[in-house]
């Protein structure tokens, strides 16, 4: 016997902890101090340690609720937003507690909403396993239907992801769309793929995810090209032909065919900058972390990327990698990457396997959890399962426990003890960012052979790449030259061996 279903309204709390507007105007268009609201004021200068301009770019499309997409007397501005899709979330609770279900459901409101949509209701249900026909059971199939008609949603988002069957069967049931977890965050994906390799990811992606899902309404995609319906093809044309569903099946196959060829000189451009690097033994960093993290701040305070920050899902899609130096001098690069989510689609994880790569290929993974979130052991959890999918989870590790300003101590003292090789920091304040900096630099790999030379004065550049490229011991300036101890790759030590100095 199955628990009755459970229900709750998110709808108000996500409305009360939304944040569109900066302050509360009054009709006249004034604000709380009575002066008139002159929209946000923007310094002379962008900051650009914040990626602000591609931050502005993309609030200018923002989605804003009640604005119908139809001509009307609007202005240009207005007319470029979109309305809001209303939607319906719903979610299947098979194991753990309530805490963690409602956890799921917030998780999946901040997705629909970073999506352009606006939450009107959330509920779940309590079962054993999901229902094989329509993911949720026939009484709750009922219960959606009437709160989609009371509602006026035009969309229903379910937290899972639902084989062709249950998609079909519950679209007829509710009557409007329906979308699973995985088309979710593949629409996002879509929305802030900025770079050409990103792009073409993120389409590969939903082309593998879409040609398992065809369908039409009715005959449609059954019906055949042959006959006098060939198209207008002529002779040759004619006769029984594919269907449609074939037809279009045929032409995503082409697509995928030519997006995964496209993929693969991306790739060895990419490539060929990882050898380089490998090549010079310069060590590097991958920032890794679940969505939403802080992994973008974390980077711009560590380097001074200037890389879009947003308090949003998957604000980073395409990775940025920035060179950098220890205390000592030591040269390293420092790369942020997507960010993790629970249940991430093996489709996306396939599409951006060479972009996820440059964490496998790392020295040192900083694995960023926000320590403010209800749950950080979860999110602790669902990227180490990604990281050893993709074969990084040798990579040396340290957990950095981000927005420290803001998290409770207890939750930050409870996570120090869960991992003993942690640093806690706020990206926002920069409390603990020479901490952690320390770690990092700790935490890299050491050249293994020491040699001591004496180097002629006119060769500074062998000095120069030893302060890059190794560590120096002892230093010391005489008539002759530059007498030194260092710890320095192979290549480099063999161009020292003409001036080693016997002890």
């Amino acid at each position: 016997m199955t628990n009755a279903p459970r229900e709750f309204d998110l709808a108000q709390e996500l409305a009360e902890t939304a944040d569109w507007d900066d302050a509360p105007t009054d009709d006249a268009g004034h604000d709380a101090s009575g002066a008139p609201d002159t929209g946000p004021e923007w310094p002379d200068e962008a900051d650009t340690t914040s990626g602000e301009m591609d931050l502005a770019a993309r609030h200018s499309l923002r989605r804003v609720a009640g604005l119908s997409t139809e001509l009307e007397d609007i202005s240009e501005v207005e007319y470029r937003q979109l309305r809001l899709e209303r939607v319906i979330l719903v979610g299947v609770w098979t194991s753990g507690t309530v805490e963690d279900a409602e956890n799921s459901m917030t998780e999946l409101a901040l997705l629909a909403e970073t999506a352009g949509s606006e939450v009107l209701d959330a509920l779940y249900q309590r079962r054993d396993s999901p229902d094989p026909a329509t993911y949720i059971g026939r009484g709750k199939v009922e219960g959606l239907a009437e709160i989609v008609r009371a509602t006026g949603a035009d969309t229903v988002i379910l937290d899972g992801e639902l084989a062709p069957s249950q998609l079909r069967n519950l679209e007829d049931k509710v009557k409007v769309k329906v979308v699973d977890r995985t088309a979710l965050i593949l629409d996002i994906f879509a929305q802030h793929a900025k770079s050409k390799e990103g792009q073409a990811q993120v389409e590969l992606a939903q082309l593998n995810y879409m040609k398992q899902r065809l369908r039409g309404w009715g005959g449609n995609l059954s019906r055949q090209a042959g006959g006098r319906v060939a198209g207008g093809a002529g002779i040759g044309g004619r006769g029984p032909g594919e269907t449609k569903i074939e037809t279009d099946r045929r032409r995503i196959n082409t697509r995928i065919a030519k997006l995964r060829q496209e993929l693969r000189h991306m790739k060895t451009t990419r490539d060929t900058k990882r050898a380089g690097r490998r090549r010079h033994e310069i060590p590097s960093v991958a920032i890794a972390g679940y969505t939403n993290a802080g992994k973008s701040s974390l980077l711009n305070r560590l380097t001074d990327a200037g890389v879009l920050v947003e308090d949003s899902l998957f604000a980073t899609l395409d990775p940025t990698t920035r060179r950098t130096t220890t205390s000592d001098g030591r040269i390293y690069t420092m790369s942020d990457t997507v960010g993790f989510v629970r249940h991430l689609p093996h489709q996306l994880i396939e599409a951006f396997r060479s972009t996820l790569e440059e964490v496998a290929d790392s020295d040192l993974i900083l694995h960023v959890v926000d320590g403010s979130h209800p749950d950080p052991e979860g999110q602790l959890a669902a990227v180490r399962e990604v990281l050893a999918e993709i074969g990084a989870d040798k990579v040396p590790e340290l957990v950095v426990i981000n927005k420290a300003d803001i998290a409770d101590p207890l939750v930050l003292a409870r996570l120090r003890q869960r991992e003993p090789h942690s640093v806690v920091v706020s990206a926002h304040t920069g409390e603990g960012i020479a901490e952690a900096l320390v770690a990092v630099e700790a935490d890299l790999p050491h050249p293994q052979i020491e040699v001591a030379a004496l180097l002629p004065y006119d060769r500074g550049d062998l000095l120069s790449r030893i302060h890059e490229n190794g560590e120096v011991l002892s230093l010391e300036h005489t008539p002759d030259g530059t007498l030194l101890t260092a710890r320095v790759n192979e290549s480099l030590a063999g161009e020292l061996a003409a001036y080693a100095q016997t002890a």
